[in-house]
């Protein structure tokens, strides 16, 4: 990890130049840079000591109570009145009444700071200090004090959105210029009456949306959309006011007070749709368009950004110089908002500039660093939300946390930027603006229905808290790679799911006569009207040229074992095994010949299943296929005709591979399993004495985990997933005999008679029928019992499927430590059966010879595979990787193609060293010591099986050459005694 980490720090340095106007727009080709996938593995690491955790809420979303003790109207109070809106702000959370009740959930969180804004209209019922209200302001004391007693510092916003109705009604709100010594005013009486307990302030949130959504589109309060230069007018008066706060501040409070003030801007991230310069430029217009609107007149030089001077022209107001000097440099901290509130939701698509809109804080941080000369920045919102029926549990939430939290982690320790800060949006639940209670927010559930508004922790807020225990992501001992190697005897394998197949050798069969052309080219050239006799002869296995070539290629990769299926329904294509196709089982011997002579031990699969057909002989594929009883017997009849012709060749059988898929009915999986136990019984007492093999099936296991591990009720669905996906067939073969107990409990919960049942000679029949554990992994998922998305829920095991949006994706997320919680699974539930990885593998784009995605996928898991081995005592025999080709298995594999040019890939060097070194040695530790393998020897099987058969061979050989010689060296004399 260290080494990582120095690695992707110098790449960040060296991608980073010097500030400059627009310096932020390196930040693309920057990030473009950065080696893949190492900057996207996720960081384990703390943030520095002094980092601020906070929590946020606004006033007018929590505090209810808008006619309580003197408040006046805000412009919320009458925007929710009006046109088409269903809800409104009126009781909210009822914090105003809860203040013991938040101030509880926030020492709950342990949180240093609170973030929360004042009304202003509960201050100043009419905006002005002449309305001042005592009762309203000391809410504010008393919420402050109690902060203080748990030792939470406030971090205090003047203005979030509810401005006194009174305001917008007189003087038509921040349209006025008037609004600026108003507001300059208000600010001077929460600093005298406040400031000594505040030591961070924000001034305005979201200006942005204030001025384009209140006075352009009209999403937000005061909701006026009849003037498209309004709001460059607002947003120039709000500047204007935050400016007179903080020189206010500066020269009268901060000597005493010590405190920093700022404006809380927001904004969303953009990618460039195309590689080209143009588009990075338009995606920098955009952030200049939004974020940078506020920004560059505060952190550069007083004025507005160029781009967006250059496109609105004289719709711009413009400053004096004066006023730039005013507005200049009056930031402390640069505070950043990002998420819900802004992206996605109240982003139009003018302001993208034909770009493509992305979550990414971490390039965002950048972006600021980079163009605004590397200020403090204070992430003073930050979060996603949920659905309104989302009680507690809220893992999607708890997740774009930590995805936010780890990209901030990230851009302090490798990027180098100065965040100061993280503020988890929103304490509780409450009124989501445009959204009214359309969705939810809150780290803490509110139950809106209940007179006291009662709290309850969610899961993000767990999550939250554990965050902030630990400061970050420490590294655990299970984070770090392990250092050690598997047995001598460990198989090392490649698999395919089919092998090319040549019908007819392609040497020695050519009667053409050729003329070599040395004076040119050197190309054969054909000469017409010429041919020669066919060579008399049989078609010997080197005879086809593509069994040499895969086989070649098999053996460059350095595996001794390799993975292929048979194709069932064109080994006997009229389901009469009497009736073979004698030249594919001729080709298949041919092969696994081939591999015995390259050192490989082939390892063969029956029946491959596939979602996009049976693969069945034309007799059983039918509508019924695998249903009715009459196909087992047939697969058996098939094992036994392979176990016959290749068996001498072939240790090692897969019945089925991968037949628990999950669109395979339990009627169908019921007759697969007794075609599995009828073929190993087949093998067991007609074979397995005189060829000494081993039979069993494969099954594909991507790890199902909790989405929190802490949560009982995710645990809980996790295991109910992998009893249906994984234990459906792997405990009547390797168990009890039977379906997993949690399995017909569920579905009998449910009044579901879709379960097949065992019937005692079934029973005797599958259970035990097999010599080892198969299985095959790719990725892992993850399941919460709580519904957010219809698409990815399944309603009968009643689970939802979800991602850690923090996992690297290709397109499954790639998450190497699912791999080790798959084999210990095995291991906990079947003790020491011996089990191999009969496929793992990633898909990454085949034009990418340098697959670097797949360099790193294949060390991360079978690194997991030693941990399982090493530190489990997972009896793990084999591992194989998936895939050999990209000509039969596209995107998976290890070999490239373009035409007939058959590419190593950077994968297959990588994976050949690994196999080497049989693992991840010691450094400095003595190698290990392995008996070599001997070349096998084709004809000695004979020696073994009929001995005496041997022996007289052998005997009548060594009389042969001794006539030979008797009579060679009798003719010799008498001829030199006839001299």
């Amino acid at each position: 990890m260290t080494s990582t980490l120095a690695l992707l720090t110098l790449a960040a340095l060296a991608a980073s130049g010097a500030t400059k106007p627009n310096a932020g727009l390196k930040t693309w080709s920057r990030f473009s840079k950065l080696p893949d996938p190492e900057d996207k593995v996720f960081l384990y690491d703390t943030f520095p000591k002094d980092f601020i955790w906070a929590v946020g809420t606004a006033a007018y979303q929590v505090e209810g109570a808008f006619e309580k003790d003197g408040k006046g109207l805000s412009i919320w109070d009458t925007f929710t009145r009006g046109g088409s809106r269903m809800a409104t702000g009126d009781v909210g959370s009822d914090s105003y009444h809860n203040i013991h009740a938040d101030v509880r959930a926030i020492k709950q969180l342990g949180v240093s700071h609170y973030r929360f804004s004042l009304s202003w209209s509960r201050i100043f019922p009419n905006g002005t200090r002449g309305s001042y209200n005592k009762i309203g302001t000391n809410y504010y004391r008393t919420l402050i004090k109690k902060l203080k007693e748990i030792r939470v510092q406030p971090l205090v916003t003047l203005y979030h959105w509810d401005l006194p109705e009174h305001l917008q009604q007189q003087l038509g709100g921040w349209s006025n210029p008037e609004l600026v010594d108003i507001f300059r005013d208000y600010a001077d009486f929460c600093f005298q009456t406040f400031g000594d307990d505040v030591k961070y302030w924000i001034s305005i949130d979201n200006p942005f949306a204030v001025a384009w959504h209140g006075y352009g589109t009209g999403v937000v309060a005061p909701g006026i959309k009849n003037d498209s230069d309004l709001p460059f007018r607002v947003g120039h008066n709000l500047l204007k006011a935050h400016a007179a706060a903080w020189h206010l501040y500066h020269q009268h409070y901060r000597p005493r007070q010590r405190g920093q003030l700022s404006m809380a801007l927001a904004s969303h991230w953009i990618k460039p749709k195309h590689t080209r310069l143009e588009s990075q430029r338009e995606c920098q217009c955009s952030l200049e368009h939004v974020l940078g609107w506020f920004a560059h007149p505060l952190f550069t030089d007083g004025d507005y950004p160029p781009c967006m001077k250059a496109r609105l022209g004289p719709r711009l107001p413009a400053f004096t110089q004066e006023e730039k000097e005013q507005v200049k440099g009056t930031a402390d901290f640069f505070a950043l908002s990002h998420g819900a509130a802004l992206s996605f939701h109240l982003i139009n698509d003018s302001l993208r500039f034909r770009q493509q809109e992305e979550l990414d804080l971490r390039m965002l941080l950048y972006w600021v660093n980079a163009e605004y000369d590397k200020p403090s920045i204070f992430v003073v919102q930050s979060g996603w939300y949920v659905r309104s029926n989302t009680k507690t549990e809220d893992p999607k939430h708890a997740y774009y946390l930590k995805r936010f939290i780890a990209e901030a982690l990230k851009s302090i320790v490798i990027d180098g930027v100065n965040v100061i800060g993280y503020t988890a949006w929103s304490l509780i639940d409450g009124f989501e603006w445009s959204r009214e209670y359309g969705i939810r927010r809150g780290l803490y559930y509110v139950d809106f229905n209940t007179p006291d508004m009662k709290r309850e922790p969610k899961t993000s807020a767990t999550f939250y808290r554990k965050v902030i225990q630990r400061n970050g992501f420490p590294e655990l001992p299970e984070n770090r790679p392990v250092q050690g190697v598997f047995p001598c005897d460990f198989a090392w394998g490649v698999s395919a799911n089919s092998i090319q197949v040549e019908t007819t050798p392609s040497q020695f069969t050519d009667t053409s006569v050729y003329l070599w052309n040395i004076s040119n080219s050197g190309a054969l050239m054909k000469v017409d009207g010429f041919s020669v006799p066919p060579l008399r002869r049989g078609a010997h296995c080197a005879d086809y040229a593509t069994i040499r070539q895969q086989v070649e290629e098999i053996r460059q990769v350095g595996v001794n074992h390799f993975h292929f299926s048979l194709n069932w329904s064109a080994l006997v294509p009229t389901g009469d095994v009497a009736q073979p196709n004698t030249t594919l089982l001729g080709y298949y011997r041919c092969f696994a010949r081939q591999l015995l002579k390259a050192n490989i031990t082939p390892v063969v699969t029956l029946w491959h299943h596939t979602r996009q057909g049976s693969s069945l002989p034309a007799p059983l594929d039918t509508e019924n296929q695998w249903q009715i009883r009459e196909t087992p017997e047939a697969f058996a009849d098939y094992a036994r005709l392979c176990y016959r012709e290749l068996g001498a060749h072939v240790k090692m059988w897969i019945t089925l591979n991968e037949p628990n898929d999950e669109m395979v009915s339990y009627q169908e999986g019921h007759q697969m399993l007794r075609a599995h136990a009828l073929a190993w019984h087949v093998y067991d007492r007609e074979f397995r004495r005189k060829q000494g093999g081993q039979v069993s099936l494969a099954l594909h296991m991507d790890w199902v985990e909790p989405a929190f591990s802490f949560s009982r009720e995710d645990v809980e669905p996790a295991k109910r997933v992998l009893d249906f996906r994984v234990g459906w067939f792997a405990e009547p073969v390797f168990g009890s005999g039977d379906y997993p107990l949690g399995m017909r409990s569920w579905l009998r919960q449910l009044s579901s008679l879709k379960l097949p049942v065992f019937n005692k000679e079934d029973r005797e029949l599958v259970k035990g029928t097999y010599d080892f554990f198969a299985l095959s992994h790719f990725s892992t998922k993850l399941v919460t019992r709580a519904k957010e998305d219809s698409y990815t829920y399944n309603e009968m095991l009643e689970v939802q499927h979800m991602i850690d949006t923090t996992w690297i994706m290709s397109p499954r997320p790639v998450v190497p430590w699912g791999l080790r919680k798959a084999l210990n699974w095995v291991k906990e539930h079947y003790s020491d059966v011996p089990v191999y990885v009969m496929a793992n593998g990633v898909q990454e784009d085949p034009a990418r010879f340098k697959d670097s995605l797949r360099v790193y996928y294949l060390y991360n898991y079978i690194n997991e595979a030693l941990k399982a081995y090493i530190l489990d005592g997972v009896n793990l025999k084999g591992y194989f990787a998936y895939a050999l080709s990209d000509q039969r298995d596209p995107g998976f594999g290890l070999y490239g193609q373009v035409h007939e040019e058959v590419i190593d890939k950077a994968s297959l060097f990588n994976y050949r060293n690994i196999i080497q070194h049989n693992g991840f040695p010691v450094q400095g530790a003595a190698p290990q010591h392995c008996p070599s393998s001997q070349q096998p020897c084709l004809g000695c099987h004979l020696l073994v099986k009929w001995p005496v058969l041997g022996f007289l061979t052998l005997v009548g050989l060594g009389v042969i050459i001794t006539l030979c010689l008797i009579i060679y060296y009798t003719a010799k004399r008498h001829k030199s005694e006839c001299y």
